[in-house]
């Protein structure tokens, strides 16, 4: 014998789509199983009251968003710029040596100049240093 069949509120059931709740917490909400809301979905009635409650819902946010950046919110005109309007920031990472040149790269470093005490700390460090073999 089947177990009875629960009741869901189907008003109820719109007002927390309209606040974009997953369907587990639906599922909590109306003290059933994920399963549950899952295969009731498979009804069209059912369905298209929460793809209704979620549109509702995007609709409400988009709307007060919308109302933050035209009350000069700069965070708000951003988001919609990037997300509506496709813009970008841009990071220019270029580096450049002396002068605004190109960066000098030495073949071999220059340890003329160093005195002893400077070469033995180098010397200690590329002792420390653990090179890879190749296989």
């Amino acid at each position: 014998m089947p177990r009875p069949k629960v009741k869901i509120d189907l008003a109820e059931l719109e007002k927390l789509c309209v606040m974009q709740c997953a369907d587990d917490e639906v599922a909590a909400f109306f003290g059933v199983s994920t399963r549950t809301i899952e295969r009731r979905r498979q009804v069209k009635k059912f369905n298209d009251i929460m793809d209704r409650g979620k549109a509702k819902g995007r609709l409400s946010v988009r709307r007060h968003l919308f109302r933050l950046a035209g009350g000069g919110n700069v965070a708000a005109a951003i988001f919609l710029s990037k997300n509506l309007l496709g813009y970008k920031d841009y990071v220019n990472s270029e580096l450049t040596g002396a002068a605004g040149g190109p960066i000098q790269i030495a073949a071999k470093p220059d340890f003329s100049q160093l005195n002893i005490d400077e070469l033995k700390q180098l010397r200690t460090l590329a002792d420390k240093t653990v090179i890879p073999r190749r296989t």
